[in-house]
């Protein structure tokens, strides 16, 4: 079992907190949008435009699924993997943090100008509609809610480990 996942929208920092989490663990870190792209031997805006998303939300329900049960360190997870409630099902009983932001440090922190193939067309409109969509999914699996917005990194990691007491792990 994970010692901790994270989840949050895109671009929110899972990977870099992630890492540091995994370092202040000392324990290895997994991220299921990576484990997808070394599989398939291209980037995730590859297969959707190739495949559709519908494709790529099966690639990520397996790459949770094998995360979740075979990493004993930090996973992060893509935006997108709540929205399946198998997904959702397989976190119940892990420490889950939700990642979260506003739109403004969305903005902020990608210009919401990446390659992110669910924010194409009108990246900011986009980007609200999807938080809407997926706010609660991502509240309903979380252990603990940690606001990025205004926070560096380390802080936010810090954040993070006092909102799980992770001091005792």
């Amino acid at each position: 079992m994970p010692a901790v996942v994270l989840v949050g929208p895109m671009g929110v920092g899972k990977s870099t907190v992630g890492r540091l989490l995994a370092e202040r663990l000392g324990v290895g870190y997994r991220d299921t949008d990576e484990d997808i792209v070394a599989a398939e031997g291209r980037t995730i805006a590859e297969i959707f435009v190739d495949e559709g998303e519908a494709a790529f939300r099966a690639l990520e329900k397996a790459a949770v699924r094998a995360a979740l049960a075979g990493h004993p360190g930090v996973v992060a997870l893509g935006g997108g993997a709540v929205l399946d409630p198998d997904t959702r099902a397989l976190l119940a009983g892990h420490r889950v943090i939700y990642l979260s932001m506003e739109v403004e440090e969305a903005v902020k922190r990608t210009g919401l100008n990446v390659a992110r193939p669910l924010l194409a067309v009108n990246p900011r409109k986009q980007w609200r509609e999807l938080m809407e969509a997926r706010r609660h999914l991502y509240e309903e699996v979380a252990t603990a809610v940690v606001a990025t917005d205004g926070r560096t990194p380390e802080e936010v990691t810090q954040a993070a480990w006092d909102a799980l007491e992770l001091k005792q792990v």
